[in-house]
């Protein structure tokens, strides 16, 4: 049977306290919606429907790009109501998988075994779960051990409340029974809402058998409401990602401190220490070595390179056996070659550098392609901005550039020149030859240094 997904995102989240739509709440560096849209779509989903309410723009906004038929639900009257709106979107046969955008941690392997137990229209699939403490949750009501009905807490008697298993709105339903139940629902409950959990009590009316199925861990199903909540969930989830690097392989120096906001892929003896934050897609080769306090953005490592703390690496390429840092940045379009030196404080942007070139202090190489074997000195910069366009520097094989010098661009620096220290190099440079550019020297006397006035 073929597949479709409902992801119910209509609430406003006023616990959250935020301007912000409650879908839209960052978990591990994207909006919880987003994590339910990749779970749909690993399923097979291919335009998830999406049943919107409050923040319903930003929320588009944020998802403009992706295949999602949208659904506003205009008045929030309960989770039947939401998918009643989505109705007439929806397929006459197949199946359905009802999710929730604020369940941002759900995974596919449970709701594959939820859609498993679905193969005909003659069966309904409800995903449980056994809790220590179920207040605020359906209860579910069985009979001779098959689910027969879900209770809300409001409407639970009080020996339904004893009752450890819980539901966790999540369905999959054939949808020729939601076509034909759906528009049946009724709101004469504590909270005068239509409950999409009204459907197992229909299943049972109508003699169609109900399978629960359970997740693997009790976090999977956990909402979010508040910020607290929120919190709670990403250092599970975070603690649950540092835990499959370490069973990779991956020594992780302290799993409460590494957060991974994407997705990661490594080789053999990849060492992490504790603040690390890793972005985006990022690639560790064998041997990797990441200080503590880095944080590295869709860039890719090669095997045996050191990052020193403290080091920010954004959309970069590094090569074998570099060392980068302590507190250096490398921003978006760096490319450097195997054993490559970058010290503290110095930053390259849109750099190509080659293979053993060295800068080693404070330093910015922008827009620059910089050969083999080249020394960059301390306090050197290309002024490679002319406060409209952006000018290029290229630096010769085995070039030695002094310190503090000020590179010109568009310049260029030819193999084995050296430019001596405090020069403004502003015009090319031949190879093997040496350029110094600064004023001459000179000595005034009786020059008085200004000073400021004496306090009363």
């Amino acid at each position: 049977m073929s597949l479709q997904v409902i992801i119910l995102a209509a609430g406003k989240g006023t616990r959250m306290r935020s301007a912000l739509p409650k879908v839209m709440q960052p978990l591990a560096g994207q909006p919880l919606l987003h994590h339910v849209i990749v779970a749909a779509r690993k399923l097979g989903a291919e335009r998830p429907i999406v049943v919107y309410g409050h923040g319903g723009d930003v929320v588009q906004q944020a998802f403009a790009e992706q295949a999602l038929d949208w659904v506003l639900q205009a008045e929030q009257k309960g989770t039947g109501h939401a998918v009643q709106v989505a109705l007439p979107v929806l397929a006459a046969q197949g199946r359905t998988l009802i999710l929730y955008g604020d369940v941002p941690l759900i995974s596919v392997a449970t709701l594959q075994r939820l859609i498993e137990v679905v193969p005909n229209d003659q069966s309904l699939g409800l995903l449980t779960v056994h809790l220590p403490d179920p207040t605020g949750y359906g209860r579910i009501v069985r009979e001779q051990g098959r689910v027969v009905r879900i209770v809300e807490q409001k409407d639970a008697t009080a020996d339904e409340k004893l009752i450890s298993e819980a539901n966790t709105g999540i369905l999959c339903v054939p949808n020729a029974l939601l076509h034909a139940w759906l528009p049946q629902l009724k709101n004469n409950n504590a909270q005068g809402e239509y409950y999409l959990t009204d459907l197992i009590g229909m299943a049972t009316a109508n003699g169609v058998p109900v399978t629960a199925v359970h997740p693997d861990t009790i976090w999977e199903v956990e909402g979010v409401n508040d910020k607290l909540q929120l919190s709670a969930l990403e250092r599970v989830w975070q603690r649950h990602q540092a835990e499959q690097l370490m069973r990779a392989g991956v020594t992780v120096l302290d799993p409460a401190r590494l957060d991974i906001r994407g997705q990661v892929s490594h080789g053999m003896d990849v060492s992490l220490d504790a603040g690390v934050i890793l972005e985006g897609r990022v690639v560790l080769g064998d041997n990797v070595s990441v200080g503590a306090g880095c944080i590295l953005k869709d860039c890719e490592i090669g095997a045996g390179t050191e990052i020193k703390p403290y080091s920010l690496i954004d959309s970069a390429v590094v090569g074998a056996n570099a060392h980068i840092g302590p507190f250096a940045r490398l921003r978006p379009g760096s490319k450097l070659a195997d054993e490559v030196h970058i010290g503290n404080f110095v930053e390259t942007k849109a750099t190509i550098m080659g293979v053993g070139s060295k800068a080693n202090h404070l330093a910015y190489l922008g827009d620059s392609e910089i050969g083999r074997g080249v020394n960059i000195g301390a306090g050197t910069i290309t002024c490679n901005y002319d406060g409209a366009n952006k000018h290029k520097t290229t630096i010769g094989d085995d070039a030695f550039i002094g310190t503090n010098n000020s590179l010109v661009a568009p310049v260029t620096i030819g193999a084995g020149a050296t430019t001596g220290a405090g020069s403004t190099i502003s015009k090319n440079v031949p190879d093997a030859q040496l350029a110094v550019a600064r004023a001459v020297q000179k000595t005034i006397e009786g020059w008085q240094r200004p000073r400021k006035a004496p306090k009363v």
